[in-house]
């Protein structure tokens, strides 16, 4: 039997629904089933911790940051998704480390389920690593060319590098700031890499499909969803009733796999073992075969120098390209996400035509 793990981030209803008191640390509800509760006010406490120990021995603040007590300090916006995003690296390690020297993979479990504030959120968590990368870029340019980035950048770089830690090893062993600069680069990617790949990282779309408008956001999530990096794996459908727009609904999701789930009640907490067994053939098909309904959502075609974005959920109105250095990227912005395309030699070329055909927007560079 497989053992799982759910991440509730300030869900109120979580515990009346799991049926078991959620604390700070790993709960188990049943035999196959745990919980856990972030809460920023209290993970804030590690890393500033280890910040005053290095600033400790680089004396950079001259003992200011040892008088700043973690418990007066509130939690700002941003910082939930910042310190849930280092709780799950903790837990699954998609960094191939652990994230300030924590790592509870020895639990063992199998799948870990992230429930977040938001879906909006929950995007922004998945394009945070690329989009830091840009941020990284433009910073380490300031820090290696500017004479104040050159006098306080190896100070700045190995107080940031304790604090959070990411390579896992010590700062004594002579690493240079160019080294740290390209270990932070690199576990960004390796972190955008991880959401991308359907096998590691699976995304779902939930939706009532007896409504219209429900199945229109599920469908503009799923192209958000590609927006930010991530792969969809399949859609389920979560309704009291008959659906009437089954049909419909499946041939709008196609080629993601589509299923029924049962509906559950929040009213008491959920016997999960028998709803387990009552899950139908094709949900349990669905959470299976993660991975195996990949899609590319860009293809490249050098004979007819084209690049085709599928692009569900948004039409061609709400989809703008940018081109910048010489042709070599085709920045695309939609559903308030941006992603760069780095462009294969033989197809480089300045936008010259783009048309929406089946979800898809083909375009043409000359």
């Amino acid at each position: 039997m497989r053992t799982c793990l759910v991440i509730h981030s300030q869900d109120p209803t979580a515990e009346n629904l799991m049926g078991c008191k959620i604390g700070t640390s790993p709960t188990i509800c049943n035999t196959n089933l745990s919980a856990v509760r972030l809460e920023t006010t209290k993970m804030l406490l590690e890393p500033l911790n280890r910040l005053k120990k290095e600033d400790a021995r680089l004396n950079l603040t001259q003992g200011i940051l040892e008088g700043v007590v973690g418990e007066e300090l509130g939690v700002l916006p941003g910082m939930d998704s910042i310190f849930s995003v280092k709780a799950i690296e903790e837990l699954v390690g998609f960094l191939g480390g652990s994230v300030g020297g924590k790592n509870h993979t020895k639990e063992n479990y199998d799948i870990i389920v992230y429930d977040g504030t938001s879906t909006e959120e929950t995007l922004r968590i998945i394009s945070a690593p690329e989009k830091a990368r840009w941020y990284l870029k433009y910073f380490r340019n300031m820090a290696e060319k500017t004479d104040i980035g050159r006098l306080t950048s190896p100070s700045l770089m190995k107080l940031a590098d304790e604090a959070v830690k990411l390579h896992g090893g010590s700062i004594g062993n002579g690493r240079t700031s160019a080294d740290m600069w390209d270990d932070v680069d690199q576990n960004l990617k390796k972190a955008s890499a991880a959401f991308a790949e359907q096998s590691k990282f699976g995304c779902y779309i939930v939706m009532d499909p007896n409504s219209r408008i429900s199945v229109a956001c599920a469908l503009r999530y799923w192209g958000c969803a590609i927006q930010a990096g991530a792969q969809i794996s399949g859609a389920f459908g979560l309704t009291r009733q008959s659906c009437m727009l089954s049909s419909e609904v499946t041939e709008n999701l196609l080629p993601l796999p589509f299923a029924f789930l049962p509906y559950l009640s929040t009213d008491s907490p959920v016997e999960w073992d028998v709803t387990l067994k009552v899950l139908d053939k094709d949900v349990q098909n669905i959470l299976s075969t993660a991975g195996s309904n990949f899609r590319s959502s860009v293809k490249f075609d050098s004979t007819k120098k084209s690049v085709t974005l599928f692009m569900p959920g948004f039409d061609k109105s709400e989809i703008k390209l940018y081109q910048y250095r010489g042709g070599s990227e085709l920045l695309v912005e939609a559903g308030d996400q941006r992603r760069i395309i780095t462009l294969p030699y033989g197809i480089q070329g300045k936008v010259c035509g783009a048309k929406f055909v089946d979800r898809s927007l083909v375009i043409t560079l000359r």
